[in-house]
């Protein structure tokens, strides 16, 4: 199999489980009880009124047809109703929210740099101490930093997310006033204050995410160290910085690989708790708002482009494959 024919297989695969993701995900938001219509048909809601609000959703069609334009409207767009009031929603058109009378698609794009701000400063952090912590903790094992490492593992991995995320804010905002304790601002008026208001959201999902990373590579490490190949580089004499460092680390950043794709992924959907906590409008407190408003557009969008990214990371990750282990570009 040639690395051509590998990375199309590759994209073809990533984009029919984005397929069945976007009609399952469809199906299960409109199967639901709650008539979305009726929520935008104001007071008081007659039968007639009802149907034409019903006609310029477009939920008076059939399922399948309304499957169709929901699909359709994400390669070329769609517009909601006809004549002087109709809506134009351009693509990639994720559906339309009546309630915040905006496409899904801008409120997505409004929401998303401050949630990729979060998940990307947070995923470098997490990704460097986790590792670095996990690898320390296993050429030093048994020791006292093995000890320290694995209790603050333990004790980040068994630390609720919100708790965390409140004892921060207490503490290094209330407390010490050192930092900021919410809001947001965007890296093209301010890189400095953007870091800076940023710091503590990082930090507590940082902190999270790196103690399950430690556990994962110092068992990995260990595993590793004891395999004949690094023995072998050790009877050669060579120093064991570039033991651990050239032989030990490629093999152990290959399931660190897969998990953080899928936790960056996961985390560029939305971090709902993180988002509300420290009052950022990203793509969790988005969705978090539009379940409690029953506003199924928004819901629909923002899971279906929360479930884009996974596949995406986990595609990433795939390519990513390809350089640290050279097994996988042999047998493509």
């Amino acid at each position: 199999m040639t690395l051509l024919r590998y990375l199309t297989l590759r994209l073809g695969g990533m984009l029919l489980v984005l397929l069945l993701i976007a009609v399952a995900t469809f199906l299960v938001f409109n199967l639901l009880p709650q008539n979305v219509s009726a929520l935008s048909c104001g007071k008081p809601c007659t039968p007639e009124r009802l149907a034409e609000v019903r006609s310029f959703m477009g939920y008076d069609q059939p399922m399948l047809q309304q499957l169709w334009n929901f699909l359709s409207g994400i390669v070329t767009g769609r517009t909601f109703g006809e004549g002087p009031a109709a809506v134009q929603c351009g693509a990639p058109c994720f559906g339309y929210s009546f309630r915040l009378g905006i496409p899904v698609g801008t409120l997505i794009e409004q929401a998303f740099p401050i949630t990729f701000s979060i998940a990307i400063g947070a995923a470098v952090l997490w990704l460097i101490a986790g590792v670095g912590a996990g690898v320390i903790s296993a050429v030093k094992k048994g020791s006292l930093l093995d000890r320290a490492v694995m209790t603050g593992a333990i004790i980040g991995v068994s630390t609720p997310s919100y708790l965390l995320a409140l004892l921060g804010i207490l503490l290094f905002g209330f407390t010490l006033n050192m930092v900021p304790v919410g809001g947001y601002v965007p890296f093209t008026e301010d890189p400095l204050g953007w870091a800076w208001h940023l710091v503590l959201p990082w930090t507590v999902l940082a902190f999270l995410s790196a103690a399950i990373y430690a556990r994962i590579s110092r068992g990995q490490m260990i595993d590793v160290l004891g395999e004949d190949y690094i023995r072998t580089a050790r009877a050669k004499g060579l120093r064991e910085r570039t033991v651990v460092g050239k032989h030990g680390l490629r093999n152990v950043l290959l399931p660190v690989a897969t998990l953080f794709g899928l936790d960056l992924g996961g985390l560029l959907g939305g971090a709902v708790i993180s988002e509300k906590i420290f009052s950022m409008q990203g793509l969790g407190a988005a969705l978090l708002d539009a379940v409690g408003n029953l506003d199924l557009p928004v819901m629909l969008g923002i899971t279906l482009f929360s479930a884009f990214l996974i596949v995406l990371a986990n595609f990433l990750v795939d390519l990513l494959y390809l350089v640290l282990d050279p097994r996988v570009k042999k047998a493509s």
